[in-house]
């Protein structure tokens, strides 16, 4: 297993990956034809150097993939934040160490690049996820909110 920035030849995987499960199932469109937006937004995180889509490749296969986005701030002295979102591991691949094995690899990325923490948002409906984030030594120590520009 290997991770790595995401390719434009990865992009549909990934697409189906956030698809693959009943909150993503309900905002993402897994069709056989992608939607113009998620090439759109592909090319605009490659192009940005504060941002990262990360795959997990195993033997060409994309099983995992995340955003890692570094953002500069005024708070805590000026440092850096990483922000982790957009996290998914393909089913088959659940329950083997895999998303922490990723989340290891994005942490130290964050500390390569002198980030001061690492923030991420879970939703409310996901109690196996803040679990396993609790378990990486994540706290939630914040009230996320946010407003959906679409609906509003």
């Amino acid at each position: 297993m290997r991770f790595r920035d995401a390719t434009g030849a990865d992009l549909a995987a990934i697409v189906a990956l956030l698809a693959d499960d009943p909150l993503g199932a309900t905002r993402e469109a897994s069709t056989a034809e992608l939607s113009p937006a998620y090439a759109e937004a592909f090319a605009a995180i490659a192009a940005d150097a504060n941002n990262r889509l990360i795959v997990a490749d195993d033997g060409g296969a994309v099983v995992g993939c995340l955003q890692l986005t570094f953002i500069p701030g005024l708070t805590y002295t000026g440092g850096w934040r990483a922000q982790i979102e957009g996290v998914r591991i393909a089913q088959s691949q659940r329950g083997r160490g895999l998303g922490r094995a990723m989340f290891n690899w994005a942490i130290e990325q964050a500390r390569a690049r002198g980030c001061r923490l690492v923030q991420l948002t879970t939703n409310k409906a996901r109690p196996d996820a803040l679990r396993f984030y609790e378990s990486l030594g994540f706290t939630a120590s914040h009230e996320g909110m946010k407003l959906d520009l679409e609906a509003a």
